[in-house]
Formats: C-alpha cells, sequence, structure tokens
C-alpha cells in the first residue's frame, strides 16, 4: 500500500491530506496485523504449554486490538486507493 506523492497538484490541499491519512493507515494495517500475529503465537504457545488466564487475556486483548486498529484501516485504504484511481482517471 505505497502512495508516492502527487506529482500534478502537489499543492492540493486535498491530496496532501489523503497522503496523511495513507501513512496513518498503513501504520494503523502493520500495527493490526502485529497484533493478531501476536495473538496467533500466543495461542500456540499457550496449547503446547498450558492456558493460563493470563495468556487468554493475552490472546483477547491482541485480537480486540487488532480488530478495532485493522477494520477502519483497511475500509480507509481501499478508499484512498479509490479516490487515487479516480482521480488519475479524470487526468486530475
Amino acid at each position: 500500500m505505497a502512495f508516492s506523492p502527487p506529482t500534478s497538484a502537489s499543492n492540493d490541499p486535498v491530496r496532501i491530506r489523503r497522503q496523511q491519512f495513507a501513512k496513518y493507515t498503513l501504520l494503523a494495517n502493520r500495527i493490526g496485523y502485529l497484533l493478531y500475529a501476536l495473538s496467533m503465537t500466543a495461542f500456540v504457545l499457550a496449547f503446547a504449554l498450558k492456558f493460563t488466564p493470563t495468556m487468554v487475556t493475552i490472546i483477547t486483548i491482541c485480537l480486540v486490538l487488532g480488530s478495532i486498529l485493522l477494520a477502519p484501516s483497511i475500509v480507509l485504504g481501499h478508499a484512498i486507493k479509490a479516490a487515487e484511481r479516480e482521480d488519475r482517471e479524470n487526468g486530475i
């Protein structure tokens, strides 16, 4: 999800703001998927060793926080890509 800086209309405040949202969306995606990976790792460790209340809490917190971050960031990422594609098609 790499976004290059706009070449035409580089002073357009809408495109500048869109680029800022793209950066935050990418960061939220990375953190969200990292939390999912942590929850899966914790689950495998808990399954192999022993399910303790602490492990269950870690797994649950990672899944919930990952979902809270990923849901809006995925939707916003698609919206940003669609807006950029529409700008390219319209020659903006």
